[in-house]
């Protein structure tokens, strides 16, 4: 990388960078992101650059508050509101109309931009001076999402100047992206929020049929947050391996370790705890992408809150 590692933590230089039209990778509470201010439209370019990112696919862009996420959208419907109003700052990124102060370039030519209020006190504080950032998963596309700087540092060991350090992402996996879709809240994206938490506040919501329309929002592609390893998901681990007995292979469970001879295994969350097991699961696929196995194998988790939001992200690791 071709930034001083002694910098890394600096926020004034972080901000430095990013008001001067520099990509800067940045912690978050859910992954490391690449960010670029929204009035930079050569870094914005740059990002789909360095990601590998088709244009047709938006970026989400974050805030410090809720009054610069207002000065953005056009249209903020109170339903909408009362989630930002309970969630932010945290993992929850709203889709609506946009005000002309974001550029088709960010919305991939969409009338609608993604927003969100991040929930990590050090991105918090360079936002407050840099104004709103664009900002995807820092990592190639299609593969997984980073939850260090050093995963970040890893995928781009060139083209970034700086890799701001925030230690490891606390929630773990992506935010939970929800719109307004024929006067109805609907989630466009499982994720670090559950649907049972939304629908708490605002009773029964949409969910979003991926499978029938175009990208509308970042994480939608059929293939994406994978490993380079072959990936299988399976409830029968001990099965699978018993099949490929001279297979190298790493397996990642749930709550127990499986009764079988596989190369390595890493437990989600020995207490069963969905937000731990979420938490842990990029760290997870990034350790054992690193061995260079023949598989890694993943037991499904509880399909209800976190737990479907992760398995969600499973399907499309897969290696079919």
């Amino acid at each position: 990388m071709e930034s001083d590692l002694d910098l890394q933590h600096s926020i004034d230089r972080a901000v430095a960078l990013l008001n001067s039209g520099e990509v800067v990778a940045i912690p978050t509470e859910t992954v490391y992101g690449l960010g670029a201010s929204i009035n930079s439209p050569e870094a914005i370019e740059y990002i789909f650059e360095l990601k590998g990112r088709p244009r047709t696919n938006p970026l989400i862009v974050h805030v410090a508050n809720l009054e610069q996420a207002k000065s953005l959208f056009s249209n903020f419907p109170a339903e909408l509101e009362v989630l930002a109003n309970q969630f932010w700052p945290g993992s929850l990124t709203l889709v609506l109309p946009k005000s002309n102060k974001v550029s088709d370039q960010i919305t991939a030519g969409k009338n609608t931009v993604g927003i969100r209020v991040p929930n990590h006190p050090i991105l918090l504080k360079v936002l407050e001076q840099t104004g709103p950032i664009a900002a995807p998963s820092a990592n190639p596309f299609e593969r997984i999402s980073p939850t260090t700087a050093q995963h970040v540092s890893n995928y781009f060991p060139k083209g970034l100047k700086m890799v701001l350090d925030g230690g490891p992402c606390q929630a773990g996996i992506e935010s939970t992206i929800v719109g307004y879709e024929n006067s109805r809240i609907t989630v466009y994206r499982l994720g670090a929020i559950s649907i049972e938490q939304i629908e708490t506040l605002v009773g029964k919501v949409a969910l979003h049929d991926g499978t029938k329309s175009k990208v509308v929002t970042p994480g939608m592609s059929k293939k994406h947050y994978a490993p380079q390893t072959k990936t299988i998901v399976t409830k029968n681990i001990t099965e699978f391996i018993d099949k490929h007995p001279n297979a190298k292979i790493g397996t990642i469970n749930f709550q127990h370790i499986s009764a079988s001879n596989a190369f390595i295994q890493l437990v989600l969350s020995t207490s069963g705890d969905l937000k731990e097991a979420a938490t842990n699961i990029y760290q997870f696929l990034h350790k054992l992408d690193e061995l260079k196995l023949d598989y890694i194998v993943i037991e499904p988790l509880p399909d209800v809150e976190l737990g479907r939001s992760v398995n969600e992200r499973l399907s499309r690791a897969v290696h079919l």
